[in-house]
């Protein structure tokens, strides 16, 4: 059930910044979370920055995390769309912290003892149409020889970040929160107006470091 008075939700914290745990939060308090294997289908539309097929995805749940809103644009453009939604941005402590967990999330999904290489990410399927390779390059513009480009992946998430902040530092609609910090549930559930279920967030996707 979608609920009429609920203000839409967004996650629009870059991957592997406890967005996964910000879902299943969002769930357990009885939002309807958009199907991720539906949004992946979205990732054309974003790709020539079409949201407004990007809104429409968002008519028919509550709540919305991971691609394509957890990348550049999509957060600002669904704020102009839904005027009442609120916006969570998730971070990590550093951006050295974020680049380590997307690369060791990178390795253990494919398998692998060591960094993945462009080959590796041609090679895996995420759905029908598309690769990893695929699905990392819209997001990151990623090289042949360096996909995972240290300085560049880094500069993606400190921007995203800035972006966001900077887009929305007059408005009183976006959180922004650390889920590795004691209070993080709390504020979170007080800024959806939302009574607790537990005493902090659940993690999800875990990789060594969270």
């Amino acid at each position: 059930m979608i609920f009429k008075n609920r203000p839409k939700v967004f996650c629009i914290g870059a991957n592997k910044t406890g967005t996964t745990s910000v879902e299943k939060a969002l769930s357990d308090l009885g939002f309807k979370m958009g199907n991720q294997n539906s949004a992946q289908a979205l990732i054309e539309a974003y790709k020539i920055r079409d949201f407004k097929k990007i809104r429409d995805f968002c008519k028919n749940a509550d709540a919305f995390q991971d691609a394509p809103f957890s990348w550049h644009y999509t957060g600002i453009f669904m704020d102009l769309y839904f005027k009442k939604a609120k916006f969570i941005l998730t971070i990590r402590d550093d951006e050295e912290q974020w680049y380590k967990s997307l690369t060791q999330f990178h390795s253990k999904i494919l398998g692998l003892d060591r960094l993945p290489n462009s080959n590796d990410l041609k090679l895996a399927k995420r759905s029908k149409d598309r690769t990893m390779w695929d699905n990392f390059n819209v997001r990151h513009d990623i090289s042949n020889d360096d996909p995972y480009n240290e300085e560049r992946l880094k500069k993606y998430y400190l921007d995203h970040n800035r972006m966001i902040i900077d887009y929305f530092r007059f408005k009183k609609n976006l959180l922004v929160i650390n889920l590795s910090h004691e209070d993080s549930y709390s504020r979170f559930c007080d800024f959806l107006e939302v009574k607790p279920l537990y005493e902090k967030f659940p993690w999800e996707n875990k990789t060594n470091e969270q």
